[in-house]
């Protein structure tokens, strides 16, 4: 039997991560995670376009700044090309990544809509995440990624904030994001995970859920009895 190759390997552990993930809920992650570490790693007042899809993958990012033309050539500082930043060349770069957009602190502008976020799907990214606006709402609903930002807007937000650096360390919404550090979202809120320690908060996650479930069904038992 030929031997899996490092590619196939991490493919399989994609798939099962993802698998797991699925079946977790945001506070259970939190919840685990913060039985290893003490940082603040979960972003809240999060709306969505795609209410019940879980959105999970490793992060690539984009940092926005404030537009200006003379410091930043629009010619070159657009979106498609600061995504294929994010993705590198390789074809399936992108496959089941979360794009992490950071407003830095224009959380009340665009960041992008339907029409531009649909190259997403393009490169299979797993969806987008940011504490900046989006537009669009019922367009994102047709593409097949999920999307949570901080609520939705219908005015285009180019002229005051332009894409700038791509695959760095960003701040969203207070919170640290490294390229490569997973994400988590669902409608309650988003959580942030080291990659070293997936695995383990993956797994202590689903203990947590199992741990709630045992106490709800003694309580529930105790009452009954009562």
């Amino acid at each position: 039997m030929t031997p899996a190759s490092p590619g196939d390997e991490r493919a399989a552990a994609a798939k099962r991560r993802a698998r797991a993930a699925r079946s977790l809920a945001c506070a259970d992650i939190v919840d685990a995670l913060g039985r290893i570490h003490r940082h603040r790693a979960h972003i809240h007042d999060l709306v969505t376009p795609t209410p019940g899809r879980v959105l999970f993958g490793p992060a690539v990012t984009i940092s926005f700044f404030p537009s200006c033309s003379v410091m930043m050539d629009p010619e070159t500082h657009t979106f498609g090309a600061l995504l294929r930043q994010a993705v590198g060349v390789e074809p399936d770069g992108g496959r089941g990544k979360v794009l992490v957009l950071a407003s830095n602190g224009h959380r009340d502008v665009s960041i992008g809509g339907g029409t531009k976020l649909s190259l997403l799907t393009r490169y299979g990214l797993a969806g987008v995440l940011t504490d900046a606006r989006l537009r669009d709402f019922a367009q994102l609903q047709s593409h097949p990624f999920a999307a949570y930002c901080s609520a939705e807007a219908v005015r285009w937000g180019g002229d005051v904030i332009t894409p700038y650096q791509a695959n760095v360390p960003v701040v969203v919404a207070g919170v640290g994001v490294h390229p490569g550090q997973y994400v988590f979202a669902d409608d309650s809120g988003a959580v942030v995970i080291p990659e070293p320690d997936i695995d383990a908060v993956l797994d202590g996650a689903a203990a947590v859920g199992k741990e709630e479930a045992a106490f709800r069904a003694q309580v529930e038992q105790e009452r009954t009895t009562t």
